[in-house]
């Protein structure tokens, strides 16, 4: 008897669950297949549903997938992982990549069809991700490529097709760093302790030896050495005490010279404050009142030597009504609203489920049975049985919710055309309105430049005969959609704007972030949210032209490290097909535009979640009658 369609699913999935145990060697190991993405964690496994169909590819990419985390539980141990794992984000993407790399690698060896699953696997990958088309390396993954390299030095297996591109652009710069690194891999790939070591040796190749931390094995070493000399304490006294009093009177004499050099950098700081009021263009003096402003370089022009600007004269900070007349504008926003008819609904309930969340942390509650404070008619009941009970009052418990403001700060660069851009404006409308409603008030801001290629910039700069390295060669675009103090219903129609064919051209990311950041900084609102929607890293072409290969991308760097190790600002980035936690500590990626709501709208409850009020006891409190 024939089996049927369903039968034949059930049957994969139990075949498919029992394979997994076996090749994990954990008869615990618990398999689950639904819609959420596929994840691992414990002894748990998450894989994609199976339609009835068993679609040749599908039932090919659920068993690479179920092969890559089995083998993980059989040929990974997290304790050496974690020992050796680097420190920066960097060296520890490299570091996660090519460890992933040798487990796949070591069943590729062993079974031919475990490698064709693999593959199955890595193609389908790569087939949804943009960056594999991009022509430069600034727009791909280092640790992508690099686990490529390695599991082709591991398997001899090519690439997949559709990121041989990406593969090729880092190949000669990675095998002109580490060849010979990446050669001695295939040696040590039965042996995770060893790979790891010989993996930090490549990271280090790779320029990153400061994202590395302290060396595990050197370590384990001094702790050897510490624990061999137990009396290692004591031989720093001396029987007289003079080396005690010789090191007393060197710490007062390295503090008086301390108190000297702070005081005499803070006399030439000033002086270079006092003469340079051109650096503090467009911000307000310290009056006291103001929050506070962390130190430089939030300021374009704050290091000559690191990122400079060419002129900022043709610069351009500009309201979304002043680019475009008023009809037109409504053209636009028409446009927009019927592009996305279908998709509104959806983020509509996205944004209505973050909304419940927000009132839940702004509920009113109570405090019953007191002697004063405002008539609790619910008890009244009392007073009609015993005339003789007394009144009972209630008195409203203060809420600990933060008046908070939130800038959406979106990428108008020409790559986000089509249907990136429009998802972004409308998910910015809708939250926006959400988030007015709860009482936190929205700005949305975008960036571009004014020209491709330059522009008026770097006209000036040929006019001036080219002086080498001239630093960003741009006229700069920073558009304000809707500022902070105004209404929704007001700002709504400037939206459209995105849609306006010829706005979208090229990206500067690290100035849009100061300039985002410096008017979040002037706020009064107690908690600040920054929140970047973008699809790639910084790219102008006239910028990178005359100056290094990675000018842009260094000063974006420069500036999320210091808004997330200085600001008040809480920064976070979503990133469509482009993966954004490379830069950002707090980010999430996307591959599809349409997953932009909901990534959205979960970053900001996780944030507000974060610092919630602690929840009531479901019991009134009462206070105590005399």
């Amino acid at each position: 008897m024939p089996i049927d369609r369903e039968n034949r699913a059930e049957e994969f999935k139990r075949v498919l669950s029992t394979a997994m145990k076996t090749i994990s060697d954990d008869a615990e190991l618990a398999v689950s297949f639904g819609n959420e993405p596929p994840a691992l964690s414990g002894n748990k496994a998450k894989l994609p549903q199976v339609s009835n169909q068993l679609n040749p590819q599908e039932v090919a990419i659920t068993r690479g997938l179920s092969d890559s985390f089995a083998l993980r539980l059989s040929n990974h141990s997290d304790q050496i992982h974690s020992r050796y794992r680097p420190e920066g984000k960097n060296a520890r993407a490299v570091f996660e990549a090519v460890e992933q790399a040798r487990i796949e690698a070591l069943g590729a060896n062993a079974m031919p069809g475990m490698a064709q699953n693999l593959t199955a696997v890595l193609e389908d990958r790569f087939a949804k991700v943009v960056v594999n088309r991009s022509n430069n390396r600034r727009d791909t993954p280092l640790e992508e490529a690099v686990a490529l390299m390695v599991r082709e030095r591991l398997t001899g297996a090519p690439p997949p097709e559709n990121a041989k591109l990406f593969v090729d652009l880092w190949r000669p710069w990675v095998e002109e760093k580490a060849a010979t690194r990446l050669s001695t891999l295939n040696e040590a790939i039965h042996d995770q302790k060893e790979f790891a070591r010989l993996s930090r040796d490549i990271i280090a190749a790779l320029d990153m030896a400061d994202e590395l931390g302290d060396d595990p094995d050197q370590s384990d070493e001094m702790n050897e050495t510490e624990e061999s000399e137990p009396d290692g304490g004591e031989r720093q006294e001396t029987p007289d005490g003079k080396e005690q009093e010789s090191q007393q009177s060197a710490a007062e004499e390295l503090q008086d010279s301390e108190g000297d050099t702070d005081a005499s950098e803070m006399e030439s700081q000033q002086s270079e404050v006092d003469e340079s009021p051109d650096d503090l263009e467009g911000q307000e003096q310290d009056d006291g009142e103001e929050p506070w402003r962390p130190q430089l370089p939030f300021s374009s022009l704050s290091n000559e030597d690191f990122y400079k600007v060419h002129t900022n004269q043709f610069d351009e900070e500009i309201s979304a009504d002043d680019l475009c007349d008023a009809e037109e504008l409504t053209r636009l926003r028409n446009y927009l609203d019927k592009q996305l008819s279908n998709l509104q609904g959806v983020v509509a309930r996205l944004a209505n489920r973050l909304q419940r969340r927000l009132m839940a942390q702004q509920n009113r509650s109570w405090d019953f049975d007191l002697e004063e404070g405002v008539l609790d008619t619910a008890r009244l009941m009392r007073i009609v049985i015993d005339p003789m009970h007394p009144l009972s009052f209630k008195v409203e418990q203060d809420m600990k919710f933060r008046d908070t403001v939130v800038t959406l700060l979106l990428d108008n660069s020409g790559s986000m055309r089509g249907r990136p851009i429009t998802v972004a404006a409308t998910c910015a409308d809708i939250l926006a309105r959400t988030l007015e409603r709860c009482g936190v008030k929205v700005e949305i801001l975008g960036f571009t430049t004014k020209a491709w290629k330059g522009g008026q910039s770097r006209e000036k700069w040929l006019g001036s005969g080219k002086p080498v390295n001239p630093g960003r060669l741009n006229d700069l675009r920073h558009i304000i959609y809707k500022a902070a103090d105004q209404p929704w219903r007001r700002a709504r129609r400037n939206l459209g704007l995105m849609m306006r064919e010829g706005l979208l051209k090229e990206n500067i990311d690290g100035e849009a972030l100061i300039w985002a950041h410096n008017r979040l900084l002037a706020r009064s609102e107690q908690r600040r949210i920054l929140m970047v929607i973008s699809d790639g890293a910084p790219v102008d072409d006239s910028t990178l032209s005359v100056n290094s290969g990675n000018y842009l991308e260094r000063h974006l760097r420069q500036v999320i490290t210091d808004i997330e190790a200085k600001s008040p600002v809480e920064l976070i980035a979503i990133g469509i097909g482009h993966d954004v936690t490379r830069y950002y500590r707090r980010a999430v990626t996307i591959i599809d535009a349409e997953e932009l709501g909901g990534a959205m709208t979960e970053k900001l409850a996780e944030l507000f979640e974060e610092n919630a009020p602690e929840k009531k006891s479901g019991r009134p409190k009462r206070r105590a009658r005399a």
